[in-house]
């Protein structure tokens, strides 16, 4: 058995889901953070456990050919990136592999991988960020956390984010400090600011800036700043408090107040005119989502008397890119404040044939069944714990032809496409879309057809 402290000669063999690296020492699975495939490293054994090790590097014996040096002063603590250190190709054949083994060990699936749709930039591709507030010796700070942590990292200018966020966030901290707003402390549970989140439409270039605060009545020293930032940033058209009084790892809550500008910004989404409040769902690398829609709507093969149901709809961007090819949509969703976005989104860009309903998928699958619905064509976009069996099963109850599977977690894709296999629906092509550069993170499209179909 290894021993903490101990230090080894290890050779980096594979990545795993969460981009840690990993060798195996006699025997013994060995997992080092912020290392490549092809390192040979001198690694100090931090963590034992029976049948693995956590190590941290001492030094690079041989680097790996694909290592490359990282362009972030933050990326050793920050705990957004995870791939900044080898190069792209290196990366998306890192996704790939890693898609292909959770529907392979996971689904027990065999099908038809097409090769890995990189993005187009892997910088400045975000248009959403939140950065957390906290106080360190006397001072507020904003950042990003630390790895496995809440401890925030001082960093304000993420590669991944637009380069105006930048100035926005030390314009707001200059305030906050200036003004002696306290920062939320997360122990205490005192303070004011919890975090600076910031929206950008990738198209339009319209900008929110929302403070998350324990309290609306608190949040309202802030105004002046919002008036000035609005003022001296054409592209800011709404400046908005988020009230979140509860110790929780949830960002947001349900609570909001304009402070000045309007409630919501736009952007343009698969040519159609989208509305986003703070707690709208959209994806925040706008022109890699785009492709995705496209890679969804090619496997979808809807034609002019199709009925699509797009379950988990959010504010409906997928199934309203796709409304002019169908008859009907019908959208789903749990959270009543997207479909509420969803129907303005359709009525904004005049879409008529389409119904939204509020509702949890199972739920709202088992009441279109029962109403007789039939689709063509079910399009899911579970969030990353997946489906529920009940919702699987009244997907497949609804018999349609095809069901497109889009998840931003290969290993419940993978989970699902093998109930859904034993329910008479075969996995047949899955193609992975790269919307997180230098992140672990990899969306999976997933192409279901029922059998005999």
């Amino acid at each position: 058995m290894l021993k903490k402290n101990e230090i080894i000669r290890l050779e980096i063999t594979g990545i795993t889901n969460e981009g840690n690296g990993v060798g195996r020492f006699e025997g013994l699975a060995v997992f080092v953070p912020l290392t490549a495939v092809g390192d040979v490293i001198e690694c100090r054994i931090v963590k034992t456990a029976k049948s693995y090790c956590y190590g941290r590097t001492e030094s690079i014996i041989t680097p790996s050919a694909k290592r490359i040096e990282p362009d972030c002063p933050a990326f050793r603590q920050c705990g957004g990136c995870a791939f900044r250190h080898f190069d792209y190709k290196e990366e998306l054949r890192i996704k790939q592999e890693m898609v292909q083994a959770s529907f392979e060990r996971i689904g027990k699936l065999q099908l038809e991988y097409q090769p890995i749709m990189g993005a187009l930039s892997c910088d400045r591709y975000r248009n959403k960020a939140q950065y957390p507030v906290a106080e360190i010796n006397g001072r507020a700070v904003c950042g990003f956390y630390s790895r496995r942590s809440h401890r925030v990292v001082e960093h304000a200018d993420c590669r991944l984010q637009p380069e105006i966020f930048s100035e926005l966030v030390a314009a707001s901290i200059k305030y906050i400090n200036d003004n002696g707003i306290p920062a939320y402390d997360e122990v205490s549970g005192t303070g004011t600011v919890r975090h600076i989140y910031l929206r950008r439409g990738e198209h339009s270039g319209e900008i929110m800036l929302c403070f998350v605060v324990t309290s609306i009545e608190k949040g309202m020293a802030l105004r002046p700043l919002a008036e000035h930032l609005l003022g001296a940033y054409p592209e800011i058209k709404s400046v908005v408090l988020n009230e979140n009084p509860k110790n929780t790892n949830a960002i947001l809550g349900q609570r909001l107040f304009t402070l000045c500008g309007s409630d919501t910004i736009t952007d343009i989404m698969c040519g159609n005119r989208i509305e986003l409040s703070p707690l709208s769902f959209y994806q925040v690398n706008t022109v890699q989502a785009e492709r995705l829609y496209a890679l969804a709507q090619e496997y979808a093969q809807l034609t002019e008397n199709s009925l699509l149901l797009d379950l988990y709809c959010g504010a409906g961007t997928i199934g309203l890119s796709m409304a002019a090819k169908v008859k009907r949509l019908i959208g789903a969703e749990i959270i009543a404040p997207a479909i509420k976005n969803a129907k303005r989104n359709a009525e904004l860009n005049g879409i008529s044939n389409t119904e939204f309903i509020c509702g949890d998928a199972g739920e709202a699958a088992r009441r279109l069944f029962e109403r007789g619905e039939r689709p063509d064509v079910i399009i899911a976009d579970p969030a990353r714990k997946g489906c529920t069996r009940d919702t699987l099963e009244y997907m497949a109850k609804m018999q349609p032809e095809r069901i497109v599977m889009i998840s931003c977690n290969h290993a419940t894709a993978a989970r699902d496409c093998a109930i859904l296999n034993e329910l008479g629906y075969k996995p047949q092509l899955c193609r992975a879309v790269d919307l997180f550069p230098r992140s672990s993170h990899v969306e999976t499209v997933t192409l279901i057809t029922r059998a005999g179909a």
